[in-house]
């Protein structure tokens, strides 16, 4: 077309050219901008809960938590442990709009559900990202949630279903609150949307970090008592218990 400017110079193709790592600015190996250094000191969660992830002393345990009310949910996969350097981009990516990070961690978070796909997990029937208030979208201007579910979906050819759940009420910060607080400041505050069809369906909700798992409670038990088959949360993080390292 004519009205197009003509260039003669060269031409920057991304997917043909090295990136510098986001985490050192030294050139990355591969296709993610990430170096196998900094890859390999990522704060990866080893020996955990085999039902919420929860950092545990030994591998092949259930938490104390999960035996004695075992969750709505089936199972939690998250790669890192929410400490540095992981947990500064978070919420970079969160509160500053760095999607770059965001972007970053959910390639990896795709990595590594990839390989637990061909070892023994489940390949989810859809993706359903945790829904944020309304009152929070307008202020942050994006759910982070539903980005990784995109980014996801993508990588890992899983539909993102963003219309089953809604967020009903703007409640107050988790992050601020103690377990029992959380779960309070929850009750009646997500609800499925109209004409959702949950029935029979095996779901992965997506969030970034799973502290006391509330939420994920909350939504988990909302879809199972409306059929679904299977119900398992993918985050990029999970916490340690209050007063343990990780």
């Amino acid at each position: 077309m004519r009205c197009q400017p003509r260039y003669r110079g060269p031409v920057y193709i991304w997917l043909k050219n090295k990136q510098p790592c986001l985490l050192c600015n030294e050139a990355a190996e591969g296709a993610t901008p990430i170096c196998m250094g900094c890859e390999t000191d990522l704060p990866w969660l080893s020996d955990h809960c085999q039902t919420c992830a929860l950092p545990l002393p030994a591998a092949g345990l259930t938490c104390g938590q999960c035996l004695k009310q075992p969750p709505a949910f089936e199972r939690v996969v998250a790669p890192w442990t929410y400490s540095f350097p992981v947990d500064s981009l978070i919420t970079r990516f969160k509160h500053s709009a760095k999607w770059p990070f965001g972007h970053l961690l959910g390639e990896l978070l795709a990595q590594s559900l990839q390989h637990r796909f061909e070892d023994d997990l489940p390949r989810p029937d859809a993706l359903v990202p945790v829904p944020m208030a309304t009152r929070r979208l307008r202020q942050r201007g994006f759910n982070q949630s539903a980005m990784l579910a995109r980014w996801l979906s993508v990588h890992l050819a899983i539909p993102s279903d963003e219309r089953l759940l809604l967020r009903t009420q703007d409640t107050n910060a988790q992050q601020d609150l103690n377990a029992e607080a959380r779960k309070k400041n929850l009750r009646h505050a997500f609800a499925l949307a109209p004409n959702a069809s949950p029935k029979g369906r095996h779901l992965a909700l997506v969030d970034d970090v799973l502290t006391t798992g509330a939420t994920a409670q909350a939504l988990a038990r909302l879809l199972m008592d409306a059929g679904a088959a299977r119900v398992d949360v993918y985050c990029l993080a999970r916490t340690p218990k209050p007063g343990d390292t990780a």
